[in-house]
């Protein structure tokens, strides 16, 4: 018998697939976000950026680290080695600025500023410092603030000199409230009134409101004498004296009338010793060799005996 030629199967063909073309050049890209347009957004450079937040950390962590401390009654020597060693990562004053400093010595305000048993910026107490300052007599306010990284900001408020006040042949500068400042020489006495008397530096304030009254008068009176705590004595340049009344009200009185008075009659200047107005009735006018006018009646010219 023939054999019958055997007949080869083809492998069946599998479904060529089709591959879809890529699509170059249509990579999305990511685009940024909120917080990443924020920050370029910022007036700063991203170096320095970083730094500010590598420091705000290190101030975070040791902020916590004492926080901690403090609750678990760690002994405060953990709480200074933490603040000592924020101070050595950069946090340590290098540099002081002062505001508001017209009259007082710089130095001194550095010298209290930089009074510290420690230098980092955790351990610098601003209330002494604020303490120490206004202890100087010309310092009526100090605020002072720390700057970071290594700068402490001062702003000193200083008191304005308004008057020389002349006690026991001593002259002293004082502000407006009597508050002592430094003395002064009297061949470098500034152009401010002069207070003569045992507490007229404390009546300052006082002598202001009653020159309000006579305005004019005030570039002729050459010192202000405060009379048994109780009442004014004005000196004229011309060599004249004052005597005005017990309590502000009728001093201002007084001096008002006196005003007007010199105004009309040109009582300054004439040779005159000086005006008495002690009495709210009349104005007596004393002349050399102790002669006395009154002028409220125009009358009596008499001589003291």
């Amino acid at each position: 018998m023939s054999k019958r030629p055997t007949t080869r199967k083809s492998p069946a063909r599998r479904p060529q697939t089709r591959k879809r073309p890529t699509q170059k050049g249509r990579v999305r890209k990511k685009q940024p976000g909120f917080l990443e347009r924020s920050i370029a957004s910022l007036p700063i450079s991203e170096a320095t950026l970083r730094r500010i937040m590598t420091w705000a950390i290190v101030l975070f962590v040791g902020a916590v680290a004492l926080a901690i401390g403090a609750w678990f009654g760690v002994p405060q020597k953990a709480g200074v080695a933490v603040a000592e060693g924020v101070g050595r990562a950069g946090f340590r004053v290098q540099q002081i600025e002062i505001t508001g400093l017209k009259r007082m010595d710089r130095m001194s305000v550095y010298a209290q500023a930089l009074d510290q048993q420690s230098r980092a910026m955790p351990l610098v107490d601003l209330d002494v410092v604020r303490q120490r300052l206004t202890a100087y007599s010309w310092i009526a306010d100090a605020s002072v603030s720390r700057r970071l990284p290594d700068t402490l900001a001062i702003h000193i408020t200083e008191r304005e000199p308004a008057a020389v006040w002349q006690n026991n042949r001593q002259l002293m500068l004082v502000d407006p409230s009597g508050e002592l400042l430094e003395p002064v020489a009297r061949e470098k006495m500034p152009d401010l009134p002069l207070l003569i008397g045992e507490g007229a530096n404390s009546e300052e304030m006082a002598r202001r409101r009653l020159m309000e009254a006579a305005p004019a008068l005030n570039p002729m009176v050459r010192a202000w004498s405060w009379i048994g705590n109780r009442r004014w004595d004005l000196l004229f340049d011309s060599g004249e004296r004052l005597q005005l009344p017990e309590g502000e009200a009728a001093a201002a009185t007084a001096l008002a009338k006196f005003a007007r008075l010199d105004a009309t009659q040109r009582l300054l200047g004439k040779g005159y010793v000086g005006f008495d107005m002690r009495d709210p009735e009349k104005l007596v006018i004393r002349r050399q060799g102790g002669a006395e006018e009154s002028r409220a009646t125009g009358l009596a010219t008499r001589s003291d005996i």
